[in-house]
């Protein structure tokens, strides 16, 4: 499969996207464009030719550094928070399900993570349900004991993982 990614255009046609998650749709549809334009997020859109099959946001966070396990945290600085990078929304069209697009997006993402100017110490995600966790967990991320709905990954195991 042949996909672009590109960061979001105003150009594009937003209106017929759905991943079956009307939460996902809506943002994607209404609500996107805004964050882009306030620099609450930045949006990837990865497309199949002239279709949106999918797309990701990015934006900057902290992590409490109690949230993560100790043997991570042993020979970190001990601040309060660490530098994330939180992947806000990620989203497949359904017409592209099945065939890698979010493995894609998420690849792209933890590229683009790496590449930052400013300091993150990882990838970070809320996860909407078991479905999204599992996939999440199948590319490395962990569970946060203090809230498992969130998972992360640190990025220097992205960096070894990408042989970057």
């Amino acid at each position: 499969m042949n996909l672009r990614l590109v960061a979001l255009d105003n150009r594009l046609d937003r209106k017929g996207f759905s991943c079956g998650e009307e939460a996902l749709d809506r943002y994607f549809r209404e609500g996107v464009a805004q964050d882009v334009k306030r620099r609450v997020a930045s949006c990837f859109v990865a497309l199949g030719g002239t279709d949106v099959a999918g797309f990701y946001t990015l934006a900057c966070a902290g992590l409490p550094v109690s949230d993560l396990p100790e043997a991570i945290t042993r020979r970190l600085p001990r601040y309060p928070t660490l530098p994330a990078v939180r992947i806000g929304r990620l989203a497949v069209a359904q017409t592209f399900q099945g065939r890698g697009v979010g493995s894609v997006l998420l690849v792209d993402a933890m590229h683009r993570a790496l590449r930052m100017d400013v300091a993150g110490f990882t990838l970070v995600v809320d996860a909407k349900n078991e479905h999204a966790a599992s996939f999440y967990e199948h590319h490395g991320f962990m569970r946060l004991v203090s809230r498992p709905g969130t998972l992360f990954l640190p990025l220097a195991t992205v960096q070894k993982a990408l042989d970057l």
